[in-house]
C-alpha cells in the first residue's frame, strides 16, 4: 500500500506541475503563442486547453475531488498527450516532440494505475 502511495503522489505531481503550473505559468509567452500557431492551431485554442489543464491538474491532485471527476481528467489527459503527439508528427515529422508526450503519458498512466491500487 505505502509503495502505491509514493507511486501515486510522485507521478501526479510530476503531472500537475507539467499539466497545470507550467502551462498557468507559460501560457502567455510568445514561444507559447508561437508553439500553438506553429501546430496550426488558433490563439484561442491554446487558452481553452490551458484552461482545461489547469482544472484537470487540479482534480487529480486535489484528494477529495470525485472518483469520477478524476476518471475524466485522466482521459482529458491521456487524450492530450496522444493527440499532441499526432500534432508533432504531422507537423514536425518523426522527432523528439512528437515522442516527448509519450513520456508523459507513460507517466499518467502509472498515475492511474496506483491511484485505482489505492481506491479499489
Amino acid at each position: 500500500m505505502k509503495k502505491h502511495k509514493i507511486i501515486f503522489w510522485i507521478t501526479t505531481i510530476i503531472i500537475f506541475l507539467m499539466e497545470g503550473v507550467m502551462p498557468a505559468l507559460t501560457s502567455q509567452t510568445e514561444m507559447a503563442k508561437e508553439g500553438i500557431k506553429h501546430l496550426g492551431y488558433p490563439e484561442y485554442f491554446g487558452n481553452a486547453l490551458v484552461v482545461f489543464k489547469i482544472l484537470g491538474a487540479l482534480t487529480l491532485i486535489i484528494p477529495a475531488a470525485p472518483k469520477r471527476l478524476k476518471e475524466w481528467a485522466y482521459a482529458g489527459f491521456a487524450f492530450d498527450f496522444i493527440f499532441a503527439s499526432i500534432s508533432h508528427f504531422a507537423v514536425d515529422g518523426i522527432g523528439f516532440e512528437g515522442f516527448m508526450p509519450f513520456i508523459f503519458l507513460a507517466v499518467l498512466a502509472a498515475s492511474y494505475n496506483s491511484y485505482h491500487k489505492l481506491n479499489p
